[in-house]
């Protein structure tokens, strides 16, 4: 179902977003209007590593009640999001699971479980096209591919909307990039990630936008600022909430630390990942859930909104990606927000990949660990705090 109807917020809260209306943009733009999402209505902060069921929608004052606050007011809406970095299922023809990959995400299904859960999806799900990006006999070059049957092990681990906007959309050519989305769609799964597109769904009542970038000419430019705002701009008139996903940044284990500047990787302009994030909310994102670097990297918190600069490596099935230490560390990032993007809580849940490349829950908790160091170290002022748990708070002072 396509709209392309400006909608009107409920009060877009702050200063920084005074002034939004319908922006001329001059490609086309595709809109995706999904159903209902369903879900639960919010997470419960983990104290353990088994993953919380169903419960009530948190306030933003912590209430689990959608009943009038003590002042008389109606408590404000709350919808979760769940969000994971990078995704590969294996790389065919001769490096995929076990059992046709069935039962792939079993282990962090209940750590998924959101009103809506996004991933990165870092390969096609497409049959061979003919068409290759690596050469015959390159050896510094990667690419993947997983069957188009593979959508559905994305569809029973509970996700709903996938990224396509990374340097492994085309690996297969603009068919093997087509071919996923039929995939996905035929398995009622959104996408996002194409130039100009601005996905947006509706979740428990409240629309989301969701916009992805990278620096690669099939997607939304994360190199052009000016262009890439005035997406997030458009987007914030088609909803409640903008949700920015963004493949930036260097690659490597030694890649864990954000500084301000420009990243490049391999002679290839990988961003600047604090400008573009922070211009993004600037612009009226809600959410940036930043992906790229294959590991872990801090969390900051911006007039109030939260950036997740990588959340690592997610899933790499048939040893397509590295699980050598630092590699192999991934995590569940959990938002819960308010209709008018207010933050309402947050987890930062740990994962590894094992040594067959599936996405498994981390009793050591190592992810978080490394987060809330790297918070302290890369954002003293604007850093996340972290609890044992991996509960995220704002900073008593952000900027």
């Amino acid at each position: 179902m396509y709209d392309t109807e400006p909608h009107t917020p409920k009060s877009r809260r702050s200063p920084r977003s005074a002034g939004r209306t319908a922006l001329v943009v001059t490609a086309v733009l595709v809109v995706l209007l999904g159903t209902g999402v369903a879900g639960v209505a919010a997470f419960n902060m983990l104290g353990d590593d088994e993953p919380a069921g169903p419960q009530a929608a948190p306030s933003a004052t912590g209430s689990a009640s959608a009943d009038a606050s003590p002042t008389g007011e109606p408590e404000p809406k709350v919808i979760s999001m769940s969000a994971t970095g990078d995704i590969v299922m294996g790389n065919a023809p001769g490096r995929l699971p076990s059992n046709g990959g069935k039962g792939f995400f079993d282990s962090v299904e209940k750590a998924l479980a959101a009103d809506l859960v996004m991933g990165n999806l870092e390969e096609p799900l497409t049959d061979d096209t003919g068409t290759s990006k690596c050469g015959a006999n390159s050896t510094r070059c990667h690419q993947f591919r997983a069957p188009p049957s593979y959508a559905a092990h994305l569809k029973d681990a509970g996700f709903e909307l996938l990224n396509q906007a990374n340097n492994h959309g085309y690996d297969y050519g603009k068919a093997g990039y087509e071919n996923t989305q039929e995939a996905l769609e035929k398995y009622g799964l959104e996408h996002t990630g194409a130039p100009n597109q601005i996905t947006v769904v509706d979740v428990e009542g409240v629309k989301v936008a969701v916009a992805g970038f990278s620096s690669y000419v099939w997607s939304n430019s994360l190199i052009n600022i000016s262009s890439a705002k005035k997406v997030i701009q458009k987007a914030a008139t088609m909803a409640d909430l903008v949700v920015v996903q963004v493949h930036m940044g260097g690659e490597g284990s030694d890649k864990t630390r954000v500084r301000p500047g420009t990243e490049m990787f391999l002679g290839e302009n990988r961003g600047d990942p604090v400008k573009f994030s922070r211009s993004m909310i600037d612009a009226g994102a809600d959410l940036i859930v930043g992906h790229g670097p294959h590991v872990m990297r801090a969390l900051e918190f911006y007039k109030g909104r939260l950036i997740a600069y990588s959340l690592g490596n997610f899933a790499g099935g048939g040893g397509t990606l590295s699980n050598n230490g630092r590699l192999g560390w991934g995590a569940v990032l959990k938002v819960s927000l308010t209709a008018e993007g207010e933050w309402a809580g947050g987890q930062l849940i740990s994962t590894y990949m094992n040594g067959a490349g599936k996405p498994t829950m981390d009793s050591q908790r190592r992810a978080a660990g490394l987060v809330r160091d790297l918070c302290k170290s890369d954002f003293p002022k604007t850093g996340a705090k972290l609890a044992a748990d991996g509960k995220i708070s704002p900073p008593t002072a952000a900027s």
